[in-house]
């Protein structure tokens, strides 16, 4: 009797041991489950971003016109860009050329409407009174007085020697801007970046799932070749004066 309650005892406790480690790989398998679903949910995205590409764009109307939400409005604006670029890059026109010939065409149509109206004994078209607001015009100077103070904090944080990466990006982005410019004028400048402003990001936002791997795998390749740029070159610049002053 006392053998088969010891061969009991032992038997229930393998149960209770086997229990545990049962519910021990269980919680296991479950944490190893759960951790796939939140390696999936950190996807690397193009600049870092979190956000989707019409919220980055500001999600207004803005946005819908960059990334053709309403194609109508899209493809004016890209036509009148196109002919702007047209008239004034390949036809040579002049900017006080085209407005008073504007001017001219407009100022003849309503005149010559007018008189006819004489003639036909109708009363003349009364014309609009035209007068520009106060407050968009204020929106749009405060707007751009903001754009300047954040770029020249921008370019006064740089110029201080703080952040060594920024600076070698900003001086790269600006010489090779400048080789832009001396290829072509700043109409056609504008021209090219108001065009890829208008087909980049809506091809992006189509493709960003194939686009984004191969985004960071360049971005880790860069990072690799600026780490041995970093210890072979950058390292040996002598940093001892601005570290005393520190310290």
């Amino acid at each position: 009797m006392a053998e088969h309650e010891e061969k009991a005892g032992e038997s229930l406790m393998e149960k209770i041991v086997e229990k545990i480690h049962g519910d021990g790989s269980s919680s296991l398998s479950d944490s190893e489950d759960e951790k796939p679903l939140e390696l999936k949910a950190k996807i690397y995205r193009l600049f870092g971003r979190e956000r989707p590409v019409h919220q980055v764009f500001g999600g207004g109307k803005s946005a819908d016109i960059l990334l053709w939400r309403n194609k109508k409005i899209s493809a004016g604006a890209l036509g009148v860009a196109t002919a702007i670029w047209v008239l004034f890059e390949l036809m040579e026109y002049h900017l006080l050329t085209l407005i008073c010939h504007g001017l001219i065409l407009v100022l003849a149509v309503l005149f010559l409407w007018s008189k006819a109206t004489t003639f036909i004994n109708k009363s003349p078209p009364r014309l609009p009174e035209v007068s520009i607001p106060e407050e968009p015009l204020l929106q749009f100077a405060s707007v751009i007085r903001l754009e300047l103070n954040c770029s020249a904090a921008t370019l006064r944080e740089i110029a201080s020697g703080r952040d060594l990466k920024k600076f070698l990006a900003i001086i790269s982005g600006l010489w090779v801007l400048s080789i832009v410019g001396s290829w072509c004028n700043f109409l056609t400048l504008f021209y090219i970046v108001f065009v890829l402003l208008h087909t980049v990001p809506p091809i992006y936002e189509k493709y960003e799932d194939k686009v984004d791997p191969l985004a960071e795998k360049l971005t880790i390749e860069i990072k690799k070749q600026y780490a041995v740029f970093e210890e072979k070159v950058l390292n040996k610049i002598p940093k001892g004066l601005m570290k005393d002053k520190k310290h």
